[in-house]
């Protein structure tokens, strides 16, 4: 199958070259300029829960005019650029392609489907992923649990089992769901929990857990999209959000959210898709969330001053 991943940042990486790996002509756009560079020279190196490898297979470009007859992109760059992210990369699709789009967030795959035209979209959420950037061309994988895919409006997909086989082919533990918009909102909720709180915080997951203060915010953070999700019909496999996202917690207790690490490097975080876009959906629900409100200014105030570009890539 050839396959284009669309963002090479630390999951982006892990999808394709593990993809790679398991045979699949792959090829990764991003505007990391030192990272495809180092890509296309020396290799993406890999290591941690999925394994240490060095993936020499990569075509990894800037531009997405230079690769075509794709037959899956995957978009895996952060909730603010998988509108760019669709648009470039639909001239390298085959008419009959698959995308299928993985983002923290919510919203992502409404907007996307508005520029695909007849072409079947799917949503991915990663769950229990934790991965960061070690350099240019360099991944560090903490950890690997489970990649759950779905149709946007539900029911059996066999689009999305093929493409589960696919994934299951090269090491991941998949599934999918004939209720995806679950998943989503169940990892919501987490990101919620843990994404703002530890920016704000600058502490990992068990960080925080440990610190009653702290974890006194970050379950009201989870609490209020939690209510907003079941005003909003979501239904939820459980009932105690508190244990939920605690059980999550301590799954990987050392893990540093993608906000988080967007601080450190001086980026511009997804705010505006996570703990942002609870007051929003809480606004249109009569529903005060002022847990999310506070961490969301206090964050938009810190990346006023953060430069557009950062240190690293921004997907």
């Amino acid at each position: 199958m050839k396959i284009v991943v669309v963002g090479a940042g630390a999951m982006g990486s892990i999808y394709a070259g593990l993809l790679a790996d398991a045979g699949h002509n792959v090829s990764v756009v991003d505007l990391w300029q030192d990272h495809i560079d180092r890509i296309s020279t020396n290799g993406l190196r890999i290591q941690g829960a999925s394994g240490d490898r060095l993936v020499r297979n990569v075509f990894a470009t800037t531009d997405a005019a230079r690769i075509g007859g794709c037959d899956l992109a995957v978009i895996a760059t952060k909730a603010s650029g998988a509108v760019a992210a669709a648009r470039s990369i639909l001239p390298a699709l085959k008419p009959e392609a698959v995308i299928l789009t993985i983002q923290n967030g919510l919203g992502s795959g409404d907007r996307i489907a508005e520029y695909l035209g007849n072409r079947k979209l799917l949503l991915g959420v990663a769950g229990g992923f934790g991965a960061a950037m070690a350099g240019p061309g360099h991944v560090q994988h903490a950890g690997m649990e489970l990649i759950r895919i779905g149709e946007p409006r539900g029911g059996h997909s066999e689009a999305a089992e093929n493409i589960a086989r696919v994934w299951r082919e090269a090491g991941f533990r998949v599934r999918t769901y004939q209720d995806i918009n679950q998943l989503v909102w169940e990892k919501f909720v987490c990101n919620v929990a843990f994404s703002g709180p530890c920016t704000v915080f600058n502490r990992v997951l068990g960080e925080i857990m440990s610190d009653p203060a702290a974890w006194k915010i970050a379950l009201g953070c989870a609490r209020e999209a939690y209510r907003v999700g079941i005003a909003r019909s979501v239904s939820f496999s459980f009932g105690d959000v508190d244990q939920y996202v605690a059980d999550f917690g301590r799954k990987m207790p050392d893990a540093r959210p993608s906000m988080l690490q967007d601080h450190l490097a001086n980026r511009r975080s997804e705010i505006d898709f996570i703990n942002g876009m609870v007051p929003v959906l809480g606004a249109e629900e009569n529903m005060d969330t002022p847990y999310n409100e506070a961490l969301s200014a206090i964050i938009r105030h810190r990346e006023a001053g953060f430069s557009e570009a950062g240190t690293a890539p921004s997907s």
